[in-house]
């Protein structure tokens, strides 16, 4: 592959990534908790880029409450015990609440809505919405893990002498629970923000501790989107100018994501 063919894959990589509203989003909420990191609540350059940017990502999640809504109404898997049943149920109820309440916010800061009282006032139960599915989040992903730990150990009997990380089934049960600890770390920090941003704890989660944990939760946020959209999902390739359809291996994506972008068609006569 010559440094022309690379310099394409890498911008097409980018693109993919780019083209995603869930990426962007998370690329301001990092551009955002940075600088609320900086600013640590004084004003200054650093702040207004804080609430410039936090009015700017409401934009991308309109209508995004509908993906919760889905998921709640929806039937949960098969052998999922029913606290967690319970537990997903609720996160999704106030996740789906708190995108809603955002787009008022959203509708108060812009001058939309004229009740100003009233938008702060849904900020605060919004953010604790939050808060509350970032706690289930926590619960759910801790349950799951010691789930996955013990499928892991009876896996690890039953094998005895034989590699573990040839077996299939042994390396998928693997690479979920790594997902479900970065999961967990995630939310885990996220809970932190709901406590910053709600002002519970005012003299330990200053702006700066909030802005720090954001940031990270964020970075995180940004591995999530690429990773999982990029591993699993279906991915049009093109190839002399016929479209087809077919899930896409991370490392196939790697070595190869210049074929991600349409080739030029015929040219068209006048």
């Amino acid at each position: 592959m010559t440094s022309l063919d690379t310099v394409r894959g890498d911008l097409a990589l980018v693109i993919l990534y780019l083209n995603k509203a869930e990426a962007r989003d998370k690329i301001c909420r990092a551009i955002q908790y940075g600088s609320k990191f900086l600013s640590n609540g004084e004003p200054g350059p650093a702040q207004n880029v804080d609430k410039s940017t936090s009015l700017a990502r409401k934009v991308f999640r309109l209508f995004k409450f509908v993906n919760d809504l889905h998921a709640l109404i929806s039937p949960p898997a098969k052998g999922t015990p029913l606290p967690l049943i319970l537990l997903g149920k609720s996160k999704n109820a106030m996740l789906s609440t708190f995108l809603f309440l955002d787009q008022i916010v959203w509708a108060g800061r812009t001058g939309i809505y004229k009740n100003k009282e009233r938008a702060e006032f849904l900020s605060r139960i919004a953010f604790y919405c939050f808060l509350g599915s970032n706690t289930c989040t926590t619960i759910i992903e801790l349950a799951e893990l010691q789930r996955l730990s013990v499928s892991m150990k009876k896996l690890e009997k039953e094998l005895k002498h034989q590699e573990l990380y040839k077996n299939e089934q042994y390396r998928m049960k693997l690479q979920k629970s790594n997902e479900r600890r970065l999961a967990l770390i995630k939310s885990s920090l996220d809970i932190v923000v709901a406590v910053g941003l709600l002002q519970l704890a005012p003299k330990k989660v200053t702006p700066r501790v909030t802005g720090a944990f954001g940031f990270a939760s964020s970075l995180i946020a940004c591995y999530q989107v690429i990773y999982h959209k990029t591993r699993t999902s279906p991915v049009p390739l093109y190839r002399a100018g016929h479209r087809k359809t077919r899930s896409m291996s991370l490392s196939r994506l790697l070595s190869s994501p210049w074929q991600l972008l349409p080739s030029p068609g015929p040219a068209k006569s006048k």
